[in-house]
């Protein structure tokens, strides 16, 4: 059986599992929306239709498996904003981050909401969410999310997320950039492979941009996370130790109640800062949901 991302193969732990279980569909994860509704009347209202309901994490955590649900957006509780299929890892940023009420945020690249939504429900409605998305085309599907789930303390603009204005500060700051995506990838049929486009190459410089940006746009005391669903070191562990040579940045705990491997300290010829080991790495046959990578930073001092 030929294997699949074998370049990593030194870097992911027990390969052979990873290998099996991206040969696996992904589950369907659901994360109910506090601003409309309470999780346990979700939950009942599902399994009376015979969805097999599984809460992932803490009971702090809306987030619930949802065994035989085949179309997450195609039933009445996701049109009247109780649920946002969404997933399981990709809920994980927004936990990591954890803004406080009545707090500052930017969302660098927010489309298509999921992470601006939940960042909304954890701050209760309160305080104001910057949500940037360059493109146009998704301003329509972004705002639709924000007022189906019914996030009232958002506004969005248009700014290029390297580029974005440096007139305010802000407390939190999610960058969950543009990436090769590779955490998504599960082959599910002999036919499907994964295949790397030119355009990738072009991710690392981005998004080294967009964290020295984002960065800039800090409070003192201010946090930022910096997102991915690839494994690349590359645009990883290469674009935080970027920023830590470049600023005066630190990196913070990530605390998320899901297993994760720490962040790599080299890749190829490649060296990083020690702090990298504080980064996380989310892997499919740890977590079963999408490959991610997760760095919360501060300013030092």
């Amino acid at each position: 059986m030929r294997m699949i991302f074998e370049r990593y193969q030194e870097i992911i732990p027990e390969f052979s599992l990873f290998q099996e279980m991206i040969r696996e569909s992904l589950p369907i994860h659901i994360r109910v929306n506090r601003l409309k509704v309470e999780p346990a009347s979700v939950v009942n209202s599902l399994k009376q239709r015979g969805v097999h309901i599984k809460r992932m994490g803490s009971r702090d955590n809306t987030f619930y498996l949802a065994s035989g649900l085949k179309s997450a957006g195609n039933i009445i509780e996701y049109f009247l904003g109780f649920i946002h299929p969404q997933a399981l890892t990709s809920c994980l940023a927004s936990i990591a981050l954890s803004p406080e009420r009545n707090s500052y945020v930017l969302d660098m690249c927010a489309a298509p909401g999921g992470k601006t939504t939940h960042m909304a429900e954890l701050m209760n409605n309160t305080g104001l969410i910057i949500a940037n998305e360059l493109f146009p085309n998704r301003h329509i599907p972004l705002g639709h999310t924000l007022d189906r789930l019914g996030t009232l303390n958002t506004i969005i603009t248009a700014y290029q997320a390297r580029e974005f204005p440096l007139r305010e500060k802000f407390d939190y700051i999610l960058a969950d950039v543009p990436c090769s995506g590779e955490g998504r990838f599960r082959k599910i049929r002999e036919s499907k492979d994964y295949r790397e486009t030119k355009q990738m190459a072009r991710f690392p410089e981005m998004q080294k941009r967009i964290i020295l940006r984002g960065f800039d746009l800090l409070k003192g005391d201010g946090e930022m996370l910096y997102s991915t669903c690839t494994y690349n070191p590359s645009e990883n562990e290469s674009v935080v130790n970027f920023l830590l040579q470049k600023r005066d940045a630190c990196l913070l705990p990530i605390e998320t109640g899901f297993d994760y491997q720490p962040g790599i300290h080299g890749w190829r010829n490649e060296r990083y800062d020690k702090q990298l080991g504080m980064a996380a790495r989310f892997y499919p046959h740890f977590v079963n949901s999408v490959g991610f990578f997760m760095a919360r930073i501060g300013k030092q001092g």
